[in-house]
């Protein structure tokens, strides 16, 4: 029997009562509760990079509005289902500020976190036109927003962009799927979860044009927002700005989330911007379903979000609207409270490529993807399956990349919930990784 800090027959045994045959499909939640129940078994600590939460203190600026909204009692008001006004105000001057695009306040609208956001896009976006009924990934992504079209029962397609990056391979394989016709919506995060990978500007410019050419609504994810540390994104209606589609395309939903940036996880917030175009536009499927003068806009909002949660934590909504002003102000600078996980991208890179580990997606283009929230590793002559399992036995635990609609073999790991003293607890655990896997 190869040295592991955990029993190799315990994990298998808590694999096994969790039914899962094939460990690449297990889901980031199957992977968080196995590696709780071994740690409690064994009393070995893990090491946990599967959940992509959060792990740095909330904003003072959003608890402190927050806290003083509970005051003044608006616990016992139901908010407006449009959004509070603030909100709505302040994430409009902040996609100014940030992105360089100007948004209507009327479109920016308060979801229960972007996970809601994206469920109402899909469904408002594949009503739309009955003959578009598929949702295209550009993947490598969360694999939560499959699931979401699954429950549904909606159709997506996907492909990996990591080979087609650049504006022609690019081109070319977008254009295979949107002249096929039935794409109604196009959705990607940037930064890219889980590679880490920016999409750049050329390459936005296609995602753009060609959704304008082909009729098809674009759904830019912004969950990182900001957190490509390799530049200066983080000074208000100063260039550079965060890049987006919506330089380029005419009919597009950006979802800006609360969680990651001002580490607001806890009370579901983020707002969804919708193009002023796309807001005021009325389709043939939305007509027919909701009756005559309801736009993308109105049934986004009136229709979907209030068949869904009847609008957002209305104490919530004063927090988000206090870290944006702020933030746009130039009094609270958000980013450098989150660059922290960009230093643990770093020293954990270091540690699995000193002991035998390749990054998965190393390049972001000509460069080396930037160091954030998450990376991907994958080890010689290994399956994302078969990784994830064997790392458990190092007391590690990791989401497959064949979850994420990669088509490459590695995992996806998060810096979130790293503590100090677990670097050196990863060194001396990969240690005894690289020295069982070179007797083999």
């Amino acid at each position: 029997m190869r040295n592991t800090p955990i029993e190799q027959a315990l994990i298998d045994r808590i694999i096994k009562e969790f039914n899962i045959e094939d460990f690449s499909q297990a889901t980031i939640r199957e992977v968080k509760a196995i590696a709780a129940q071994a740690e409690a078994t064994s009393g070995v600590e893990f090491i946990k990079m599967e959940m992509g939460v959060p792990g740095l203190p909330p904003s003072t600026i959003g608890v402190e509005a927050e806290v003083e909204a509970l005051k003044q009692g608006v616990a016992s008001l139901y908010p407006d289902i449009n959004g509070l006004p603030a909100l709505k105000q302040e994430a409009s001057r902040f996609v100014k500020a940030f992105i360089n695009i100007e948004i209507s306040p009327e479109g920016c609208v308060p979801v229960t976190g972007s996970m809601q956001g994206t469920f109402a896009s899909f469904l408002t976006s594949c009503q739309c036109d009955e003959r578009k009924d598929t949702v295209l990934f550009i993947d490598p992504g969360f694999p939560v927003q499959k699931q979401q079209l699954v429950v549904m029962g909606y159709k997506y397609e996907t492909f990996d962009v990591y080979d087609y990056r650049g504006t022609e391979k690019l081109k070319m394989k977008l254009e295979s799927y949107l002249k096929k016709g039935n794409i109604a919506a196009i959705i990607y995060s940037n930064p890219n979860n889980p590679s880490w990978m920016c999409l750049q500007e050329d390459e936005l410019r296609i995602i753009g044009e060609l959704a304008t050419q082909y009729d098809t609504i674009v759904l830019e994810d912004l969950a990182y927002f900001a957190m490509d540390f390799r530049k200066e994104l983080g000074n208000p209606f100063t260039p550079p700005f965060q890049n987006s589609v919506a330089h380029f395309a005419k009919y597009y939903v950006l979802l800006i989330s609360g969680s990651k940036a001002f580490s607001y996880a806890g009370q579901r917030i983020g707002v969804s911007c919708i193009s002023d175009a796309l807001y005021h536009r009325t389709y043939l499927g939305l007509t027919k379903r909701y009756g005559k003068g309801i736009t993308f806009g109105t049934a986004f909002i009136h229709r979907i979000l209030y068949a869904l949660s009847s609008g957002t934590s209305h104490s919530a909504q004063y927090a988000l609207a206090a870290m944006l002003k702020a933030a746009s102000d130039g009094t609270y600078h958000f980013l450098d409270e989150v660059k922290v996980y960009g230093e643990r991208a770093r020293r954990l890179k270091d540690i699995f490529l000193r002991h035998g580990f390749f990054l998965t997606y190393d390049k972001d283009l000509n460069e080396p993807v930037a160091d954030g929230f998450y990376f991907t590793i994958g080890y010689p002559g290994m399956t994302s399956g078969e990784l994830a399992k064997e790392l458990m036995y190092y007391g590690v635990s990791a989401i497959s990349l064949d979850t994420t609609g990669s088509n490459r073999q590695g995992l996806r790991a998060c810096t979130s919930f790293i503590q100090d003293h677990q670097y050196a607890q990863l060194e001396e655990r990969m240690t005894q990784f690289e020295i069982n896997h070179t007797r083999k």
